[in-house]
């Protein structure tokens, strides 16, 4: 379990979801925000500088893929987990070759996520220190 607290932005256009995600977060003691669209996705990913990114695969207009690309550009060295409603096979695939370093499948249980951002904001916090 990470003992730093981690930024962590979660883009997801279903409110409820996001919200609930953050919020979980906040319990566990990490700093989280979420943006419910790929461009103000985007735009809070600039202001707020997070460490770990949750993003929908699913999003309207650019899609959680066009996100991750251009988070990777924006931020360089942010942790980037793909949170799809779907569990197609090809998606986890597709998700490693764009550039996620990690995958949950909407709705994730609470264990699940807490661990998925701690393993990503201690690999983070390692790449960075």
């Amino acid at each position: 379990m990470t003992r730093e607290r981690c930024k962590v932005l979660v883009i997801d256009d279903d409110r409820d979801g996001a919200d609930s995600a953050v919020m979980l977060l906040q319990i566990w003691g990490h700093e989280a925000v979420a943006a419910y669209s790929a461009r103000d996705g985007l735009a809070a990913a600039l202001d707020f500088d997070p460490d770990v990114v949750l993003i929908d695969i699913g999003l309207p207009g650019k899609n959680g893929f066009d996100v991750a690309s251009a988070l990777r550009v924006s931020c360089p060295g942010v942790k980037l987990v793909a949170v799809p409603g779907f569990t197609q096979a090809d998606i986890v695939k597709r998700s490693r070759a764009a550039g996620f370093d990690d995958h949950l499948v909407k709705p994730a249980a609470p264990a699940m996520l807490k661990d998925v951002v701690d393993t990503q904001c201690e690999e983070r916090a390692a790449n960075t220190g």
